[in-house]
């Protein structure tokens, strides 16, 4: 999507969104939102320096929520025709008078719409042909193959370009809607041993802008560097021991914090925080913000996806809950404010210990870097936690081995409570931006 054509394009879909809410109204609905989102990229993925595969993508529907009575209707329609949306918005209505009435249904309130704009630089087109991306691939791969004899095999490297317009109104009165791009470059490999051990692992880059993703060698080499540190891992013997999360992990650890302190969990009453608004569940010194207008934030947006404008909050302030995460639903279910949060979460950044990674390495002393958890055993009512794991053991704080087939446990509230530190080398790849977390103790089965 080229930025001559993006204006053009983006009045056209708030003109169908108009168009929308227009027939809503003659309907006599109560109320009605109107959200589309329209998507257009180029993927190319490698393997072994030869394309596998091309992808383009170009898709994107015109999404309509009807309200009549506290009784709840939708619709969709990948056809913008005015029939096409017509009939959309007829069918969301026929659905509304056959669903059963609830009164938390309805928008966001009209007071807590988004009335200021700002510019988030969210947008930077860069025209690429399949030839360029292709060219990215394949010298991330050339880079990783030829880094060490040991990287025997290539499971692919994949470069992707993403532009999309969000566009979004209401009976309120509201519609707006901006435009982002996205750029994208992995790199996963496989590594063995000359006794047949055999290890894998990748690493990537991502950025709003094209120009600032990682240059496709420093890709491959930190993705070999990567499979080539996990060859020769054992197991542990079994006991309690400090664990430092590595930040591409760690980043899922808070993950379970935004589950649990969101609304829809807590109406349905299926939190381990039940009832921990401004209670202390993490140390003193510990504290996340959430920054929804950081420029060219991979989760920068002005507001949600029901329109209610973003601010910026404190998550957690001196390791006390502020805030949970709510809904233009889930805060009438729970007699609370909404929060802005339709859609998710917008840039968290965790408080950090003043040390690097490295550093903590050497505070920790004895104890378990990890750096992959797998399988699903997080439980989201007791906060049970049981997770297989690999990283790396490490003794007076220096890295002894690689680690695999071990299993890390204890409970998500003793978890957080029990931080000792964030490192400040944070990871920005995602939504939320931390550093490696380390805390006192966990159980570890292995040996």
């Amino acid at each position: 999507m080229s930025a001559n054509n993006i204006e053009l394009e983006l009045n056209h879909l708030k003109e169908a969104v108009a168009m929308a809410l227009d027939y809503a109204a003659k309907l006599g609905t109560g109320a009605a939102e109107v959200a589309i989102s329209k998507q257009q990229g180029l993927s190319v993925s490698t393997r072994l320096k030869e394309v596998e595969t091309v992808e383009f993508n170009k898709d994107g529907a015109l999404g309509i929520t009807l309200f009549r009575d506290g009784c709840k209707g939708s619709s969709s329609t990948s056809d913008l025709s005015p029939e096409a949306i017509r009939q959309a918005v007829k069918a969301a209505d026929d659905i509304a008078r056959y669903t059963s009435a609830d009164p938390c249904n309805g928008l966001a309130d009209k007071a807590l719409m988004a009335t200021e704009f700002p510019e988030l630089d969210l947008f930077h087109p860069w025209e690429l042909t399949p030839a360029e991306l292709t060219e990215l691939a394949v010298r991330a791969e050339t880079a990783a193959l030829d880094a060490d004899p040991r990287i025997k095999n290539s499971d692919g490297a994949s470069a992707n370009a993403h532009t999309g317009i969000k566009v979004y109104g209401n009976s309120h009165g509201f519609l707006h809607g901006y435009c982002s791009s996205r750029y994208s470059l992995s790199c996963v490999l496989i590594g063995e041993e000359d006794n047949g051990d055999m290890q894998r692992d990748y690493d990537y880059s991502v950025s709003r802008r094209f120009g600032e993703l990682w240059a496709p060698e420093l890709v491959g080499q930190k993705a070999a560097a990567k499979t080539l540190s996990r060859l020769g891992a054992r197991k542990i013997t079994t006991g309690k021991l400090p664990v430092l999360f590595a930040p591409e992990v760690a980043t899922g650890l808070i993950g379970h914090l935004i589950g649990a302190i969101s609304g829809s969990s807590l109406y349905r009453k299926s939190s381990f925080l039940q009832d921990s608004i401004h209670t202390q569940i993490f140390p003193e010194w510990f504290s996340i913000k959430e920054q929804p207008h950081l420029q060219a934030g991979l989760a920068s947006a002005a507001y949600d996806a029901e329109g209610v404008a973003t601010r910026e909050r404190d998550i957690i302030q001196a390791g006390v809950l502020e805030t949970y995460l709510l809904t233009a639903y889930s805060a009438r279910k729970l007699g609370l404010t909404d929060t802005g949060h339709a859609g998710g979460i917008y840039n968290w950044t965790l408080s950090d210990s003043g040390m690097d990674f490295d550093e903590l390495v050497r505070q920790m002393g004895t104890g378990l870097i990890v750096t992959e958890v797998m399988g699903q055993g997080v439980n989201s009512v007791t906060g049970d936690y049981s997770r297989g794991a690999a990283g790396f053991y490490v003794e007076n704080g220096e890295i002894l081995y690689p680690v695999e087939e071990i299993t890390i446990a204890g409970n998500l509230k003793d978890m957080y409570r029990n931080i000792q530190a964030v490192s400040c080398d944070r990871d920005l790849r995602s939504s939320i931006r931390t550093g490696g977390i380390l805390l006192g103790e966990m159980k570890i089965a292995g040996n």
